[in-house]
């Protein structure tokens, strides 16, 4: 039998849409055992988000936005409303390593299912609440939301355009990023509490937030502000800290062009055929590149114009020019180095995309599609809970269960 990182570890998981989701998601990718508990009849809000479906063998339909987040789990179907439903969760709560909760600040608590009352069953148990803003702070029962997020915390007024270039404003990134960093800290979190759990036998409660993911997130802008207490702005596709390292025009399309150093300088001014800018006092390092970005990214694109994308691309990377294309997404899954490293994912036939992690020995645990609403839900009240076929039937009759 294959061993996975985490084979072994249980994990409860009653988040939806996509920061929790993409946090057990990945802890299944490891080889973690993941429960996902969703609502009877409706399920994660997800599951309605299309198009596009994807439509298996059965004719049944799964949107894409859910198949991107939930592959790996079992779908069982509980009312967390219902005092029966919470008392179910509860005792599931009771063989989880790990549980992941996105509701908003002390949702939990009158259901019951807060980390004190389920660390009281299962002192062990890891407990990872998503919010939007977390658990304090005057903000905490405010619902949060990705694209409010990157507002809030400062990414979309980094994103986009100058005011003298464009009159759009600030631009949010094109997927959901503030949801996908904070499953990925979430990951991050749960982990080093479950490795913390070896030596102390304890569980640990983690209070995440989208905002100060977001906020941690920003990196050498937090830091450009920090030191210098000037406000970053837009800069488009240049960026604040190297030069030149932005997109160019050519003759038939945009490249990227990444210099970041003077030795690239040099070779960038090498294969243009313009010597004299890498003697130009104005350019010799990359500070005085940077005072002087605009003149600088003005005589470039003047002679990037004259020669098509492919040709500059080219020329540039037999220059030791770090360069390359802006693929549209159809041309990523095309690119013969994203076929080389299976960044595509077949799962009989339902189209997916491959974890990232490569290990040198373990796999990763592909095994489970993402799963259609309740598929699991008998198997897993009578593998985990011991229930019986009457017991299950009878709480299907009440809508405690799907």
């Amino acid at each position: 039998m294959t061993q996975f990182p985490l084979s072994g570890i249980k994990v409860l998981d009653l988040s939806r849409v996509l920061a929790g989701p993409w946090a057990s998601q990945t802890l299944a990718d490891l080889g973690a055992d993941v429960i996902k508990v969703e609502r009877p009849g409706a399920g994660d809000d997800t599951r309605a988000w299309g198009p596009p479906w994807f439509t298996d063998q059965n004719g049944d339909q799964l949107s894409a936005y859910f198949l991107s987040a939930n592959r790996g789990k079992k779908s069982v179907t509980i009312d967390l409303a219902d005092s029966e439903g919470q008392r179910l969760v509860r005792e599931l709560a009771t063989e989880a390593d790990i549980l992941i909760e996105n509701f908003k600040a002390g949702d939990m608590a009158r259901r019951g299912l807060d980390y004190d009352t389920l660390a009281a069953l299962n002192p062990r148990l890891i407990y990872c609440s998503v919010t939007g803003f977390g658990q304090t702070g005057p903000y905490r029962h405010r619902p949060g939301y990705d694209f409010m997020i990157q507002g809030m915390a400062g990414l979309m007024s980094i994103t986009g355009e100058p005011d003298e270039k464009s009159s759009d404003g600030p631009q949010k990134i094109g997927v959901a990023l503030a949801d996908i960093l904070t499953g990925l800290y979430s990951t991050i979190a749960i982990l080093g509490a479950l490795q913390e759990r070896h030596h102390s036998g304890q569980g640990q409660y983690i209070d995440m937030s989208l905002f100060d993911t977001v906020a941690a997130s920003l990196a050498n802008q937090a830091s450009n502000y920090l030191v210098s207490g000037v406000a970053p702005g837009r800069l488009g596709n240049a960026h604040p800290n190297v030069v030149p390292y932005q997109t160019f025009a050519t003759s038939d399309g945009f490249i990227i062009v990444a210099v970041g150093n003077d030795s690239q300088f040099r070779n960038l001014c090498q294969v243009l055929e313009m010597p004299g800018l890498a003697r130009d006092p104005r350019y010799l390092s990359n500070a005085t590149r940077v005072e002087h970005r605009v003149t600088l990214a003005e005589s470039l694109q003047g002679v990037f114009l004259s020669r098509s994308m492919n040709d500059w691309l080219a020329a540039l990377e037999q220059g030791g020019v770090p360069c390359g294309p802006i693929n549209t997404i159809d041309r990523l899954f095309a690119d013969p180095q994203a076929i080389a490293r299976g960044i595509e994912l077949d799962l009989d036939g339902m189209p997916l995309v491959a974890n990232p992690i490569r290990y040198s020995r373990s796999a990763m645990n592909y095994g489970r599609k993402p799963p259609k609403l309740g598929s699991d839900t008998e198997a897993v009240l009578k593998e985990e809970l011991g229930l019986t076929d009457e017991m299950i039937a009878g709480l299907k009759e009440r809508n405690i269960v799907g």
